[in-house]
């Protein structure tokens, strides 16, 4: 480099000119490149991420579908009460199948379903049609029926309820001798008492068409169609399909203790309380997850 650079700078003298060899052995000599050439160009790290727009898009999208479920297919529901166990238990979340009872002229997509006796369906509150209300179907348009000792005949024939629970409690004869126009319950509703006047025929019930009697599977503690009358065929909402999840009823805390005497305080037996981990797994009734709804 020395001598080539001494050569060069004397125009006097003319230069040699270079072989084919030291071209070729010039780019051996010289060290690779550390970034090779690509033929693609590189893109900027921020133009792969979606943009606003793109993810609002996709929400809306969700939103939609979702929407389109609730109105048409399935829908979430939750048991707050007693009223129908043990078949359905209280804290048990329900998605009901709003295609299986939708009525005419809904706005559904498939024509209208037929409901069956024995069936358990999700319907508007007669009195508060706010409200959601899950019962189990007894007597359907046309039937005559009555409750005799807290059985249920239907058409002069006693009907085979495997899934009625009589749990100890005190005796009602308007709960369990229905209808009964001696002795009116007071938490019967006055329309429903002066409408089923008009609908007992022999000490029976008349079904008038378009209309359901329904009753909870936990006959001495269920409000029902006994208290405030039929369901119409429109305000059936669909019928339980599964059990999605259920959470086990919450334990009232003990925080009574703290206001015992120490007598009371030293006579009442202190359990362990679980663990972080207990507590976890027995929040919810597992062997109830996606359980059919019968």
């Amino acid at each position: 480099m020395t001598q080539l650079a001494a050569v060069s700078s004397n125009p006097a003298i003319p230069v040699a000119p270079v072989t084919s060899e030291a071209t070729s052995e010039a780019p051996q000599n010289r060290p690779p490149s550390p970034h090779p050439a690509s033929s693609h160009p590189r893109r900027h790290p921020h133009h792969d991420r979606p943009s606003v727009a793109t993810a609002l898009q996709s929400l809306l999208h969700l939103i939609v579908i979702a929407i389109f479920i609730i109105t048409f297919c399935v829908q979430p529901f939750r048991i707050p009460s007693e009223s129908m166990e043990s078949t359905l238990l209280v804290g048990d979340f329900l998605l009901v199948d709003k295609q299986a009872a939708a009525p005419d002229g809904a706005g559904t997509l498939l024509p209208a379903a037929t409901v069956h006796r024995g069936d358990i369906i999700v319907f508007h509150d007669p009195v508060d049609s706010t409200l959601h209300l899950v019962k189990r179907v007894i007597g359907l348009p046309g039937d005559h029926l009555r409750l005799h000792n807290g059985l249920v005949y239907i058409n002069g024939h006693v009907l085979t309820e495997p899934y009625a629970v009589y749990r100890p409690s005190p005796p009602d004869n308007f709960r369990d001798n229905f209808p009964r126009l001696q002795s009116p319950d007071p938490e019967i509703d006055s329309r429903w008492w002066i409408r089923m006047r008009s609908l007992i025929e022999n000490n029976e019930l008349i079904i008038p068409t378009g209309n359901y009697f329904v009753l909870g599977d936990n006959r001495n503690d269920s409000e029902d169609s006994r208290y405030w009358g039929f369901v119409p065929r429109e305000a059936i909402v669909g019928k339980p399909l599964v059990i999605y999840f259920s959470l086990q009823p919450q334990e009232p805390d003990d925080t009574t203790a703290a206001t015992l005497t120490q007598p009371d305080a030293a006579a009442k037996p202190s359990h362990p309380r679980p663990s972080k981990l207990e507590s976890v797994v027995d929040f919810a009734r597992w062997s109830r997850t996606f359980q059919i709804v019968r």
